[in-house]
């Protein structure tokens, strides 16, 4: 992870930027951040970062990866190619998870259309979260619906084909 200026003097080195589905490699050189893509997201997660290139912000919802960024983007600077995943980020569950503290909750499994995260029993007699990285698609649905905000799409995790 590079480190610039800007991103220590807001923070942002503690996270990585998350572009939309389907950016190319050369993202940031293509994109000319006319907001067309902002605009289009009908899930309003795509919100302006950076020095104005569009970022995901999960915090109001999901990636439902219905193509209306990538449908209006003239410059090239998102292009979805045949097979190609919308993007490798995945889920990953925080410690300070509430079934790890010892309180029942499902909520971001009830919201997992993927069933990439499961619950198993575990000697406290309360469940615990189980992340497959093979099934999460990093739509961010999960995201939204912890109730203590301890999920996080990173593109930290577990690569696999």
């Amino acid at each position: 992870m590079s480190l610039n200026r800007r991103g220590f003097m807001t923070g942002r080195f503690r996270e990585a930027t998350i572009r939309p589905p389907w950016a190319t490699d050369k993202f940031t050189d293509q994109c000319t951040r006319c907001g067309d893509c902002l605009k289009a997201c009908p899930e309003k997660i795509l919100i302006p970062g950076s020095g104005g290139f569009p970022e995901v912000n999960f915090s109001s919802g999901e990636c439902t990866f219905c193509e209306a960024c990538v449908d209006v983007c003239q410059e090239a600077a998102l292009v979805k190619q045949p097979e190609q995943k919308p993007w490798l980020h995945y889920a990953k569950i925080g410690e300070d998870c509430l079934p790890r503290r010892g309180v029942i909750c499902r909520s971001c499994s009830e919201c997992c259309e993927s069933a990439a995260i499961q619950f198993s029993w575990a000697e406290s007699g309360v469940a615990l979260p189980q992340l497959d990285p093979s099934l999460c698609n990093g739509c961010g649905a999960c995201v939204s619906a912890c109730p203590v905000n301890v999920i996080t799409i990173s593109s930290q995790g577990v690569e696999h084909e």
